[in-house]
């Protein structure tokens, strides 16, 4: 699908993206901020997260906020707390995007370590339940709110050796489609979005020998990200879309 959107197309919005120091996130931050949004920016590492801000501001774009978070070991109350301060600056939220995620390690599934399994379903799923109970009344004062998990191809269809992340996935599409279906008469829409192969650092990870050259980069796969944070794609809700038709 051909997604077109105008350049003022998230003009007032106020969104958060998770994962904005690198990667799908981080040009996620920087497109949603080119069209109008004032991005909240939250991370791991301050440093990455510091040159996102940079880059917004040189450009002109309105100024983001900086969260620094630590999903692996953050507790609910911190997720609170980080609500409480979005909305005593914004008083409201009208995005958010769950883009963080952490791939673990690749192996058969009887060598699945249990540190590896709790991390990944820590990051990928419990702070994604934790931190949108604590984001939804911030997005119900929304006119018109998006809510876009992050999927993957082994989200839809099991694959060997790609075990917890692969679970965690399915874990997510059932997140979005729960919420989907509870959030249908309001004013907040869910949806997950497949980023596909992407030259990303993770992607680098699963598939070292890859020739990068000939996969598509963040930027690329932007319209569907814009698209789906947009108004123009009120009345989309439940569906876990591809950014990418190969």
């Amino acid at each position: 699908m051909n997604y077109s959107i105008s350049p003022d197309a998230l003009h007032d919005k106020v969104i958060l993206v998770t994962g904005a120091g690198d990667g799908i996130g981080k040009q996620a931050a920087l497109s949603y901020a080119q069209h109008g949004a004032t991005v909240v920016l939250l991370g791991r590492t301050v440093k990455k997260l510091e040159q996102t801000y940079d880059e917004i501001e040189a450009q002109g774009f309105p100024q983001p906020a900086i969260i620094p978070l630590d999903m692996k070991g953050a507790s609910k109350q911190n997720y609170f707390d980080m609500a409480d301060t979005i909305g005593s600056q914004f008083g409201r939220l009208d995005g958010v995007l769950h883009n963080a995620s952490l791939l673990g390690v690749l192996s058969p599934f009887n060598q699945i370590s249990e540190d590896t399994f709790d991390d990944v379903m820590q990051v990928n799923v419990k702070a994604q339940f934790l931190m949108t109970q604590a984001l939804l009344p911030l997005l119900h004062k929304s006119t018109a709110a998006s809510l876009i998990f992050t999927s993957s191809t082994v989200g839809h269809s099991g694959r060997a050796f790609w075990g917890t992340y692969s679970m965690s996935k399915f874990a997510t599409e059932g997140m979005m489609q729960i919420l989907a279906d509870e959030l249908s008469d309001s004013n907040i829409r869910v949806n997950a979005i497949n980023p596909g192969g992407t030259r990303t650092a993770m992607r680098a990870k699963a598939y070292p020998a890859e020739d990068t050259d000939l996969l598509n980069t963040p930027l690329d796969i932007m319209p569907l990200y814009l698209y789906l944070m947009s108004n123009q794609s009120q009345g989309v809700s439940g569906q876990c879309i591809d950014a990418q038709s190969r």
